[in-house]
């Protein structure tokens, strides 16, 4: 198993359950070699409800999110167009998406053991809906591993109920200038220089070459964290074993402790019976 599939049977895992998951996970990471797979699946977070039952939807239903999704391009095309009916039609077409997929996640939440209350399900609509709105959000819904609940705020040509706001029906006029305007831009872009190219080319390496040495600095970072955390462990599993032995021995003492007072007792009741009979012997010798 590598890391991967660990993150994804990790937040497959019931939500009561996921603690318990991800340290046997992170432990058999461990055990086959991939300390850093392992430290990396220790910091992941437990999903709350609302993100669990998220996960649950790009698990057990892919069709329903890409579908879900593909009507996300299809507002963001219409909002790019300034085209106000296509949104209009769009907008019911989201309504009853979202009522959809939540009441199916709903359903099958319920069947695993996980109830949904009116604040979760509030937080699932609005999670389901950042996913429609933001390709990243989707990309993120679609992994299936939230942590957290999502909320997507500023669509921009739409209100928070989701209906078309600041948006006026096009004329042909202006619908005729909007694609002069596109195809100006287009021609524009396609007549750039071959040196406006090689300079943009130039820059994009040196963009590349300063990420990579960026990210092998962050590597660098990272690995010196996973060896400082491997060297807490360590020293944390030291001073347990110190501590159970240092308790072992007090253990002992006290037992010794035990023992000896009792030996103690039983030394002194016999001087006190040895000192009686002397008494009673020089008693009966002065009788004599």
């Amino acid at each position: 198993m590598d890391f991967e599939e660990a993150a994804d049977a990790l937040y497959a895992a019931s939500a009561a359950d996921f603690i318990a998951t991800r340290n046997e996970l992170a432990k058999q990471l461990k055990s086959d070699g991939d300390q850093l797979g392992s430290t990396r699946l220790k910091a992941m977070r437990k999903p709350t409800v609302a993100a669990w039952v998220t996960n649950l939807v790009a698990r057990e239903l892919p069709d329903e999110l890409d579908d879900l999704l593909a009507l996300g391009d299809e507002f963001r095309e219409a909002t790019a167009d300034l085209d106000g009916d296509r949104l209009r039609d769009l907008t019911p077409k989201r309504h009853k998406l979202l009522d959809q997929v939540a009441k199916a996640a709903t359903k099958l939440s319920e069947q695993q053991g996980q109830k949904v209350s009116a604040d979760v399900g509030q937080k699932l609509r609005e999670t389901l809906d950042a996913a429609l709105v933001d390709p990243a959000a989707g990309d993120a819904v679609r992994e299936g591993r939230l942590s957290s609940a999502l909320r997507h705020v500023g669509f921009g040509v739409v209100d928070e109920s989701g209906e078309p706001t600041n948006v006026t029906q096009l004329t042909d006029e202006r619908r005729q200038r909007a694609r002069q305007r596109r195809k100006a831009e287009t021609a524009a872009e396609e007549e750039e220089s071959a040196a406006t190219r090689s300079k943009r080319e130039k820059a994009e390496r040196e963009q590349e070459e300063r990420e990579a040495a960026e990210k092998t600095k962050a590597k660098k970072a990272f690995e010196d964290a996973v060896s400082a955390a491997q060297a807490a462990e360590a020293t944390v599993e030291d001073l347990d074993n110190q501590l159970d032995d240092a308790r072992e021995a007090l253990a002992d003492a006290q037992e010794l402790v035990r023992r000896l007072g009792a030996e103690l007792d039983d030394a002194r009741r016999a001087a006190r019976d040895a000192q009686k009979e002397s008494r009673e012997a020089r008693k009966r010798y002065n009788r004599l």
